[in-house]
């Protein structure tokens, strides 16, 4: 009777994937920490705001470029190990940020630290689909989604409280330490976890840059889904950038309450990590694309309308909940379009967001300084639910 190991015997995914959402809460926390902390940065270094916002337009542009590049590394030489690599140098990299002695090293800094950074979440993300089957995969990715939306409030949140009280540079040096924490953590689960030393099949590494992102797009569902997310990028991003500034416009409020409104979109996305589990055994895919795309949709038409400044908490919060029910959706679709490539795969949908991203704040930028917001707020309400009435068309007959 030929040998079967026991379940024991089998490394669990579940401790490696944890470390990967501290991982993302690190990387995460970076990309707007930068925001409440350019007083101090401008003041420091004798220079205008404005000038010092170079060091969030550096970070933003090397996070999001890089992921043009990372799959094919990701898929060649093991997705847990270039994770654990990177983490390893943006701790460097930015604590180095709080050592800066002028404006311009602290822009390279940033930008070095932005490029190491952008690969954690989409390799994460491949790695997760690498180690669980299709029919499990959107809960644990779910439950991943909720060290980077705590990442992002933390960042939004934490960088001004922070800078008060120890900084700007300590605001660096303690971020860095979360990177070191979490990459300790990652070379432990290396050392013991034989399965996250696994690179990729041998097809995968005997590829190219150009063979990997030839596979991925000449496969016509890859193409679907990354199209779906680069429009959701610019209808659910490209409006969600101007509602603080509409808020602002019709009903006088602070900043300071602004920012705790527009906060309450990643309570929304955390109350949809908590319960993500239910949702899919109750909704299937194809239901929480379009479930929560509708939400989406009247979440911003009843932001439009402007009834009541107290609507709007209610209404980002919801709109936070249905967007990432949409959004991990498209999330888990992405891990599995090109399996024999999934890095490669799962980077460019990360950058299709990015891209999504830049256009959507770009035309409405355009469009909010001609005519307001409520034209971005009813496109993006009528939009995001006909981008995924047809992504669910698509889905139910590839299945």
């Amino acid at each position: 009777m030929p040998f079967s190991p026991s379940p024991a015997a089998v490394p669990s995914p579940t401790r490696s994937i944890v470390l990967l959402a501290v991982a993302g809460f690190a990387s995460q926390a970076q990309v707007r920490v930068t925001d409440s902390l350019l007083p101090q940065i401008a003041g420091d270094f004798g220079t205008t705001v404005g000038a010092a916002a170079m060091v969030v337009t550096a970070y933003a542009v090397a996070h999001g470029s890089v992921q043009f590049f990372i799959g094919p590394i990701g898929d060649r030489f093991g997705k847990y190990l270039t994770v654990m690599t990177m983490c390893l140098a943006s701790s460097i990299l930015v604590m180095a940020c709080g050592l800066a002695n002028s404006l311009t090293e602290l822009v390279i800094a940033r930008l070095l630290a932005g490029a190491c950074a952008g690969w954690v979440i989409p390799l994460s993300m491949a790695y997760v689909g690498d180690v669980t089957p299709y029919d499990r995969r959107q809960p644990v990715l779910g439950r991943y989604l909720t060290g980077q939306i705590t990442g992002q409030l933390f960042g939004q949140a934490a960088g001004g409280v922070l800078g008060d009280l120890f900084g700007w540079r300590n605001v660096f040096f303690i971020l860095g330490a979360m990177f070191a924490l979490a990459t300790a953590g990652l070379i432990y689960e290396l050392i013991t976890n034989k399965s996250t030393r696994a690179t990729g099949r041998p097809e995968e590494r005997s590829r190219g840059f150009v063979a990997d992102y030839k596979a991925v797009l000449s496969n016509p569902w890859a193409r679907i889904v990354i199209f779906a997310v680069f429009l959701e990028s610019v209808f659910g991003w490209g409006a969600f950038a101007y509602i603080g500034a509409d808020l602002n416009h019709r009903f006088g409020l602070s900043l300071t309450a602004i920012g705790l409104i527009v906060g309450c979109f990643a309570l929304g996305g955390l109350v949809y990590t908590a319960t993500v589990q239910q949702l899919v055994n109750r909704f299937v895919q194809v239901g929480l694309a379009v479930g929560g795309a509708m939400v989406c949709g009247v979440c911003y038409l009843l932001l439009a309308a402007g009834l009541a400044w107290w609507l709007a908490p209610i209404a980002v919060g919801f709109y936070g909940f249905g967007f990432y029910a949409l959004h991990n959706t498209l999330q888990t679709c992405g891990t599995q379009m090109t399996p024999e490539a999934r890095a490669t795969g799962f980077a460019l949908f990360s950058s299709a967001i990015y891209l999504g991203q830049m256009v959507g704040v770009g035309l409405s930028a355009i469009v909010f300084d001609r005519a307001g917001a409520m034209p971005l707020l009813v496109a993006a309400g009528l939009a995001l639910p006909a981008m995924a009435l047809w992504f669910a068309r698509k889905l139910k007959l590839r299945s």
